[in-house]
């Protein structure tokens, strides 16, 4: 894939970027490890002046990014302006949080004393420079919660960015130099994908975190495997939003649309499944169904934009396949299915109707795989069994919204439902301040939080010896 930015509002090639020669490559991972020696040496004072201090100058940038990041990959302007702001935050917490996440931990006396120490300190140290392999849709969000913990914690990041966000790559490691962090501590790698696995093989590089599918995640897990390096993935979703006849359904109909059509629809943790009780889905899926037609579908830098396109040609050519394929045999397309007429250069940019899905069934490939664009499924379900047995059918696991005010159905949801978060009455939605993660196929490793900052951390027991 060539390293550019296309804009997917109107197909048009603006700017094409070389990769990095081998030589340039090597160059880099060396700056990386000897800036690596001294990063780890600061204090949390120090980094957290630099990292509040890239956080100042990315409010600074918002417009400037916000608008660089809907040309290349075709988010509304309004949220890219909203990912700034929250990556900016992040930053924030982590500058002010490291220092207590990090610290010393001291086991119960009696398991102490029983070890025959005088003394026993459990110590988070850095391991040294990692690789970041980060995905287009939130092309500052995505690196950002991994760069902050990082950073924080004393190691030194190199980004491998998706080749359709190379500006978005750039600025990130311009924002780091200008908000003072040593030549090193934080590099863009431009490279094709088929360059990351001598980068992760090379013996300076520590540890490896990858946001992107299921095959790269696979590749770059056995690579680290091979070389016997840490890893953490975040990879596909295909989350279930179950809807039960407690819920404020007003609220459950209009979250549900924006759940779904987030970023475009191209979101890991946006809503896919709407899983709805028999009582209640006839009225949601008809209000459902009017929303989601009526929303404004076009230019992402108009303001009033709805859902822009989707990312790359590719990707609603994925989406198209899966629609069609369920319609083909036997589900109905409630609202679009197709792709819209819009007026001059953007007839050949790469829309998608937002699109509902009813009478979905299991041979189609939409009941088993990821829909990344603006596609909604919809089932009924008779009872709490029948609606964790359909949100559990999934290879993925990575979140889950559950609209109910019954607390035992809560509690039932809470416990058997097969995801890295389950959210009552209301989105899913990351938070620096809690841990970000799935499981099954949708990788492993927690982002965000304490648990997020100490996964790429030397969890080392120091024990000194009784007199």
């Amino acid at each position: 894939m060539p390293i550019a930015t296309v804009n997917p509002a109107t197909g048009e090639t603006l700017k094409t970027f070389d990769p990095l020669a081998p030589e340039e490559v090597d160059r880099r991972i060396a700056a990386a490890a000897a800036a690596f020696r001294r990063h780890r040496t600061t204090d949390f004072a120090e980094r957290a002046r630099l990292l509040g201090r890239a956080a100042g100058l990315l409010d600074e940038d918002r417009e400037d990014i916000a608008r660089t990041m809907t040309l290349e990959m075709g988010k509304p302007l309004a949220a890219a302006r909203a990912e700034a702001a929250k990556s900016a935050k992040a930053m924030r917490w982590y500058a002010e949080h490291a220092e207590g996440l990090l610290a010393d931990e001291h086991p119960a006396p009696a398991a102490v004393e029983d070890s025959g120490a005088a003394e026993v300190r459990v110590r988070y140290r850095p391991l040294g420079p990692v690789l970041a392999v980060m995905p287009w849709n939130f092309p500052l969000w995505q690196v950002v919660r991994f760069a902050a913990p990082a950073l924080m914690a004393g190691n030194t990041g190199l980004l491998k960015h998706a080749s359709n966000v190379p500006q978005t790559a750039l600025y990130l490691e311009d924002l780091f130099r200008r908000a003072g962090y040593p030549e090193g501590c934080f590099q863009t790698l431009l490279i094709g994908s088929g360059a990351v696995e001598a980068v992760l093989r090379d013996p300076r590089v520590a540890a490896a975190t990858l946001t992107g599918s299921e095959p790269a995640g696979r590749a770059v897990a056995s690579v680290a495997g091979d070389e016997v390096k840490k890893t953490v993935l975040e990879l596909g979703g295909s989350d279930p939003y179950i809807v039960m006849p407690s819920a404020d359904l007003d609220r459950a109909v209009r979250t549900a649309v924006t759940a779904r059509v987030q970023n475009n629809g191209q979101s890991c943790i946006a809503a896919k499944r709407f899983v709805v009780h028999r009582d209640v889905y006839d009225a949601f899926t008809e209000r459902f169904t009017a929303l989601m037609d009526g929303l404004a579908v076009g230019d992402p830098l108009d303001e009033s934009t709805d859902v822009g396109p989707l990312a790359t040609e590719q990707g609603r050519a994925d989406v198209e396949e899966l629609v069609d394929d369920a319609v083909r045999l036997g589900a109905l397309a409630r609202c679009g299915g197709g792709r819209p007429a819009l007026p001059g250069a953007l007839a050949r940019g790469w829309f998608y109707e937002p699109t509902v899905l009813t009478d979905v069934t299991p041979e189609m490939r939409i009941h088993r795989e990821e829909a990344f664009g603006p596609v909604a499924t919809v089932y009924p379900v008779a009872d709490v069994d029948e609606a964790v047995g359909l949100a559990n059918d999934t290879p993925f696991g990575l979140s889950s919204n559950v609209w109910t005010r019954d607390e035992d159905e809560q509690r039932r949801f809470a416990r058997d439902l097969e995801a890295g978060g389950v959210f009552f009455n209301g989105m899913t939605a990351s938070h620096p301040a809690f841990p970000f993660g799935g499981v099954k196929r949708s990788g492993y490793g927690r982002e965000l939080s304490g648990h997020g900052i100490r996964e790429f951390c030397n969890v080392t027991t120091v024990w000194h010896a009784a007199p």
